[in-house]
Order: structure tokens, then C-alpha cells, then sequence
């Protein structure tokens, strides 16, 4: 009798130890509820697109598994605008972030019109099928006549490059915290922590300023508002700055959306960005122009800093390695500005880069380097 017992124990665990098995094996053919299911179908998914074993591939994908039942405070709500001509940045972009972030994150994408159907096919058909997003065209016509540069890179003056004023104009139902992040960034953090992060009072905004850390070592500026800013101008020596302000990058920040609505912040930008069309306010000095100087204007002095580590950039300015392996592996944020893309034949560092992008279902974009 007893034997027949042990037999019988023996064999119920090792029908249990076969299920166990086939669970890990076949997720998508086994019975589970969703959310066990999802946590293995995203590792087996990422696996498979990026050939092999990926450092992040079990990432805590909390978007995935119950999406009517989220409760709307613990959404991370991230912006990110492109053109058909970086679109390629802002899927790598996304796919970093969905990854990588422990927490469920509503995508608020902005692209050109001719965008519109290319960037819902390539996410609809990709391992990013399930993240929440949303996908509206710019209306260009709100920068018509607005964009004046002077003495610099013809590719900031595109209407998307402005894009970024205007998130409470294109959201209008959308309160509460948002992060804006430029496409050719790349996240390697969880972006709750920089989410969460504190705003101090009488701030509008957190930025990371060019003077901290590893970011005033790249340029060969001098990190200020000088370098941006034309003090000669009589509206610019009204506002009381300081030219050796320290400048900050406006490619990545963490707003309220109400708190820019109730300071008109738009509005404010709209305003320096017209008054340079008929007198020179910004665009002949070694910063340049494009979206950056109206930022440094109306956020002066009313900005929390951001962790360094949460902005790590001009990865995008020189073809040599501009940070070392161990650096860049703790970096939370990469970020290509300057002429330089990651996409570009020579940029640097693009192996990392390369780990997050998703090949066009359409081959419109493909990286030059692949090309």
C-alpha cells in the first residue's frame, strides 16, 4: 500500500513539474491567467527580435498586463515629437523606455502628417503592439513664420523641432506630470525615479544644466547664456539676466501640465520666438538657435536641476568615443544631440543604440550604416 502511494505522489509531481515546464516552454499555448503570460511572452519576444539574450529583456512590463484597470496616477506620461526623417529615433526611443521602466507608461507621439500611418504600422507590427500610446500630427501652421535662423544648423529649424512648446495644445485633457525626451535619446533607467523626482518650489520645470557633471566637459563652449543669447538686444537686457548664467539642454525636462498652462508658457515662448524674426535675439552666437534659446529665456531661473545621470549628451557632437564603457553602462539617459545621429554612419557609441532599434516594417528608414 505504501508503495502504491509513493507512486502515486511521484507521479502527480511529475505531472505538475511537466506543466511547470511547458508553461516556461509554450506560454502562449497554456491557459494562464494574462498577466503570467505577458511576463513570459516578453521575454520570449525580446529575445527573438534582437537575436539573442538581452540585458533587459525581463523588464517589469506592468503596461501589458491590465490596462482598463490601471489606475491613472500610476501611469508615466512621456512625450516624445519626430519627423520622417528620425522617426527610426523615436521607435528605438520607445522601445528603451518599455524595457526598461518597471511601471506602465502612456506614449503621447507627435510626428509630421506624411508620419502618421508609418509610425502606427511600425509599432503595430513589433514587439511594441501592446504599449499605450497615442499618435498625433503637428500643425505646423502654429510655427509658421515664426522660425528665424542665424548661422546654424538647417535641421532645427523644422516645425517639429517646436513641437515641444505646445504639449498642453495638443493634450488638452492631459493633467498632471510629463516628460518630454528628444528622439535621439536613448533610456536606460527606470523612468519612474526621474517621474517622481521633486519639483522645487517657484519652478516650472527640471532640467539639467550644462555645468554639473560630465556634461561640462564635452563642449567647447562655455556653458552659458552668452553662448545662446544676443545681450546686445534691448528686450534681452530688460529681462535682468545674467550672460554667465549657466545654460541648460532642453532635449529632455519634467513639467506640470497645468503649471505650464497656468504660467502661459507658450504663449511666452511664441513671444521670443516672433521677436527674432524681425530683430536678433538669438541664432548668431556659438549656441546657435532653434527651440533651445526660448527655453533658456523664459525658464530662467525657474528650473529644478536634474540628476546628471538622467541627461548624459553630446554623444551626437564629435565621431570619436566621447565617455568610457563602465560610464555609459551606469548612464540612465544617453542623449545624440548635435549633428550626429545615432542612426548616422559615424556616430559613436551607436552598439547601444543598435540593442533598442526595431527595423522598418516599410524599409523607409534604415540606419546608413545598414544601409
Amino acid at each position: 500500500m505504501a508503495f502504491s502511494f509513493s507512486r502515486k505522489v511521484l507521479l502527480v509531481l511529475g505531472v505538475v513539474w511537466l506543466i511547470v515546464l511547458l508553461c516556461l516552454w509554450f506560454p502562449d499555448l497554456m491557459p494562464l491567467p494574462s498577466f503570467i503570460k505577458q511576463r513570459a511572452l516578453g521575454h520570449t519576444k525580446v529575445d527573438a527580435e534582437n537575436g539573442g539574450p538581452f540585458l533587459h529583456a525581463q523588464a517589469f512590463q506592468m503596461a501589458r498586463f491590465n490596462k482598463s484597470a490601471l489606475d491613472q496616477g500610476d501611469i508615466i506620461h512621456v512625450c516624445i515629437t519626430s519627423d520622417e526623417n528620425t522617426l527610426g529615433g523615436m521607435v528605438a526611443l520607445v522601445n528603451s523606455i518599455d524595457l526598461n521602466t518597471r511601471h506602465p507608461v502612456m506614449f503621447h507621439l507627435v510626428v509630421d502628417q506624411n508620419s502618421l500611418a508609418h509610425i502606427k504600422t511600425w509599432i503595430e507590427g513589433s514587439r511594441l503592439r501592446d504599449i499605450m500610446y497615442e499618435v498625433k500630427a503637428f500643425p505646423e501652421e502654429w510655427v509658421a513664420g515664426k522660425i528665424q535662423l542665424r548661422g546654424s544648423r538647417p535641421e532645427l529649424g523644422k516645425p517639429l523641432n517646436y513641437a515641444r512648446y505646445y504639449m498642453p495644445r495638443l493634450f488638452p485633457d492631459l493633467h498632471g506630470r510629463i516628460i518630454f525626451i528628444d528622439d535621439d535619446a536613448i533610456v536606460q533607467g527606470d523612468l519612474y525615479d526621474l517621474y517622481t523626482m521633486e519639483l522645487k518650489s517657484n519652478t516650472w520645470a527640471a532640467f539639467s544644466d550644462d555645468c554639473t557633471g560630465s556634461n561640462k566637459r564635452i563642449t567647447m563652449m562655455k556653458n552659458v547664456y552668452s553662448e545662446y543669447i544676443d545681450f546686445k538686444n534691448k528686450q534681452v537686457q530688460l529681462q535682468d539676466m545674467s550672460p554667465m548664467e549657466c545654460s541648460f539642454n532642453s532635449g529632455v525636462y519634467v513639467t506640470e501640465m497645468d503649471l505650464w498652462r497656468k504660467n502661459n508658457i507658450t504663449e511666452q515662448l511664441e513671444r521670443w520666438m516672433t521677436l527674432n524674426t524681425v530683430e536678433e535675439v538669438y541664432g548668431n552666437e556659438k549656441g546657435g538657435g532653434g527651440s533651445q534659446p526660448p527655453m533658456m529665456l523664459v525658464f530662467y531661473k525657474k528650473y529644478t536641476h536634474l540628476d546628471p545621470n538622467w541627461h548624459v549628451r553630446y554623444l551626437g557632437w564629435t565621431r570619436g568615443t566621447s565617455y568610457t564603457a563602465p560610464f555609459l553602462r551606469q548612464a540612465k539617459l544617453l542623449h545624440w544631440n548635435g549633428p550626429i545621429k545615432p542612426w548616422a554612419r559615424a556616430s559613436q557609441h551607436s552598439n547601444i543604440w543598435d540593442r533598442y532599434f526595431i527595423q522598418d516594417p516599410m524599409k523607409r528608414f534604415v540606419p546608413v550604416r545598414k544601409s
